[in-house]
């Protein structure tokens, strides 16, 4: 049995989180609606509607900030996502992780597979499980298709850092979170992250902490 909230019409409880105004509120691990499949995107949303939704999930994302947004994350059970990231890193942090700038994209069900057997293995974070950071091993690279706001079909190779980025909100829209495919062991809060943790790999924290990297 759903929650009243869970039994609004998706357009009418999107208008009615629009309504605040400002960044939305990010839902926490623990709320069901992260630990369901979304549904998929089929006009739910008018293209008016939807354009506010996509610009406050922008906003949300850059105010946490984050560098992606799922629609789970504010309590729209849409496949829908949003990614960028700046990538205001070292030249040796973004060397070591494959990171550089992903410009704003929308992504509307979306579906990753992955290209070749190649995995990496890095901290990573998610603004609905706050105050943590743990190891995750991804696909190195991977295709990404499904459509843009728009309607166009996306169909993209993503390799290094954004890879890992869309492979997590991709994630999100079939309730999983990051700790699922974490390294239990490794599992830091931000503070340790701070002192301890921030050598471009996590080589020297699995060592300490006693997990394996691939």
């Amino acid at each position: 049995m759903g929650t009243p909230n869970d039994r609004v019409p998706l357009a009418e409880r999107v208008e009615q989180l629009l309504a605040g105004g400002g960044p939305l509120p990010i839902v926490t691990a623990g709320d069901p609606v992260l630990r369901r499949a979304s549904e998929p995107f089929d006009g739910q949303l008018e293209p008016a509607l939807l354009a506010r939704f996509v610009e406050a999930l922008r906003v949300t994302m850059h105010a946490a900030p984050g560098v992606g947004l799922a629609a789970p994350q504010v309590g729209v059970g849409l496949r829908i996502a949003v990614i960028e990231d700046p990538a205001p890193v070292t030249e040796e942090v973004a060397v070591a992780r494959g990171r550089v700038r992903q410009p704003f994209r929308v992504l509307v069900n979306p579906v990753y597979a992955p290209v070749g057997g190649e995995r990496a293995a890095f901290f990573e974070g998610c603004l609905s499980v706050p105050g943590y950071q743990a190891v995750v091993a991804r696909h190195a690279e991977v295709r990404l298709t499904g459509q843009d706001e728009h309607g166009r079909a996306v169909d993209e190779v993503f390799g290094g850092w954004p890879a890992r980025i869309v492979q997590h909100e991709t994630d999100h829209l079939d309730g999983t979170l990051y700790l699922d495919r974490a390294e239990p062991r490794s599992l830091s809060s931000h503070q340790a992250m701070a002192e301890r943790w921030t050598q471009p790999t996590p080589e020297e924290a699995a060592r300490a902490l006693g997990f394996e990297l691939p």
